[in-house]
């Protein structure tokens, strides 16, 4: 974070769908300078109130595999019928400026993210993952209802896949059982300002 001494983060975050992972994020990124978030592609319709450039770069299909084939994407997977991607601009740009930068993916994206970080010696030393999650089905189940986005077959689609998603939890380095929108922004600072202080991305203290 911007008052805190350290590298820059990439700061992936993962929650089963109605998890509460977007709200999280702009909550955090709206509570310090220093933090931005990465804006994902999506091809999956815009819903009422989105904007596009702010909460997804929103491409056509044909548009968005250009893109995979040129190898702008750092990820890309497919979830619930349509194609998501993070752009390793959106990323590393964001990361060279100085910014901690939080992005909102599902597992699969977590998945390939940590796998191109074995590769990656400047994705590794900055990446920190985080899994939110409600305590139990039953209170996702309530989010997605009071959502009123999805009818019920579409919500108890959501719950199955949920489950698998949930189940990748022990992958992250860290995990938030989540309470009120409060009780998890402040977990993610405290996550944030932990990772700052950490051995190798701390500064050197002036021994003379």
């Amino acid at each position: 974070m911007a008052e805190t001494p350290g590298e820059s983060l990439l700061i992936i975050i993962s929650a089963p769908s109605g998890g509460g992972k977007t709200t999280v994020c702009e909550k955090v990124a709206e509570s310090n300078p220093g933090v931005v978030r990465a804006v994902t592609c999506t091809t999956r319709p815009r819903r009422e109130g989105e904007r596009d450039g702010t909460d997804y770069h929103f491409l056509d299909a044909p548009t968005f595999l250009k893109r995979v084939e040129a190898g702008d994407f750092l990820e890309h997977a497919t979830v619930h019928g349509n194609s998501y991607g993070t752009l390793k601009s959106e990323v590393f740009d964001k990361v060279r400026q100085g910014k901690d930068v939080l992005l909102s993916i599902d597992v699969q994206g977590a998945a390939t993210i940590r796998a191109q970080a074995l590769k990656d010696a400047e994705l590794r030393r900055a990446l920190v993952s985080v899994f939110l999650t409600p305590p139990s089905i039953s209170v996702l189940e309530e989010r997605l209802k009071k959502r009123g986005t999805d009818s019920p077959e579409a919500i108890a689609g959501r719950l199955s896949i949920a489950r698998q998603e949930i189940a990748e939890w022990k992958n992250y380095d860290y995990v938030v059982i989540s309470g009120s929108i409060a009780e998890d922004v402040n977990r993610m600072l405290a996550i944030l300002k932990a990772e700052k202080m950490r051995q190798f991305r701390a500064r050197a203290p002036i021994l003379s």
